[in-house]
């Protein structure tokens, strides 16, 4: 099913006053969520149902319970909590000289950090006045208004680029990819610097004719810094059964490193410059 931004889980998001909002996680000392050391805050609630998602406590908008993980003496815990932006920031400014010293900052995560725009501008804008380095990470599916919006107030953004194919998008995502292509011009088209992320996932978003349409579409921009491709593992799966959710890429096996490279090589035919894992 679509999942467009007039249904009630954009709804309980996106009609919150913007003083708080729901986290299920700060990772700290990240190094893989843009430059430099970094704290990553992620915002719960997606409106993609993306089945390769590592992350599927981040689902649901709401706070939920699970099953806690193995080793933790049984029972269940709760997953996200309300936090006020002050409280974020008070997260954030721990680590300060972390981000000093590397040239680091706080990324914006999810879950689909946008489904909270009002929450994310308003942390985005208490970061720049304190001189913070910010990344977006994000799907790119929200509004364009919402998405050009907070585009102006982020230093950096990671920008997934999943099936260029609209029905394939559908098929594999739950949602039309038009709002994450048009999105992306913007993107492209504004003095924002980005890296484009692509998920490599066998057996939907692996095939040659779409890694081909991403790298030419891509190319023709000719504005993203480079290309991550970030391939599927198996970190995330436990949690699928904790949270009793089917995991719909369970007996998917990862693709190979040679894999990885062939894809790799595709990418650096079209001049782009590639990392793994982002």
């Amino acid at each position: 099913m679509d999942k467009n931004w007039s249904e009630d889980l954009s709804n309980i998001a996106m009609n919150r006053n913007g003083h708080s909002g729901i986290i299920f996680k700060i990772k700290k000392y990240a190094i893989h969520d843009g430059p430099g050391i970094r704290t990553t805050i992620f915002l719960k609630g997606c409106p993609l149902a993306c089945p390769w998602c590592h992350n599927p406590e981040g689902k649901n908008p709401e706070t939920q319970t699970m099953a806690a993980a193995a080793g933790n003496g049984g029972g269940t815990e709760t997953v996200g909590r309300v936090m006020s932006v002050s409280h974020v920031l008070s997260e954030i400014e721990k680590d300060v000289v972390f981000y000093d010293e590397s040239g680091g900052g706080v990324t914006f995560s999810g879950g689909e950090p946008l489904l909270q725009a009002p929450f994310l501008k308003a942390l985005l804008r208490e970061c720049r006045n304190r001189e913070i380095h910010t990344v977006l990470d994000t799907s790119g599916h929200a509004p364009m208004e919402i998405f050009a919006a907070v585009l102006r107030l982020t230093d950096r953004v990671l920008f997934d680029l999943k099936i260029m194919d609209e029905g394939l998008h559908r098929t594999f995502t739950g949602a039309s990819n038009h709002l994450i292509l048009e999105n992306l011009k913007t993107l492209s088209d504004s003095r924002v610097p980005y890296r484009i992320r692509f998920p490599l996932i066998p057996g939907m978003t692996d095939a040659v004719e779409n890694i081909t349409a991403i790298a030419g579409w891509v190319r023709s921009r000719g504005s993203a810094e480079g290309i991550d491709i970030l391939p599927m593992h198996r970190i995330g799966g436990g949690k699928y059964e904790r949270l009793a959710m089917k995991n719909r890429m369970d007996g998917v096996r990862p693709p190979s490193d040679d894999q990885v490279t062939a894809v790799g090589n595709i990418f650096k035919d079209y001049g782009l410059s590639v990392t793994v894992g982002g």
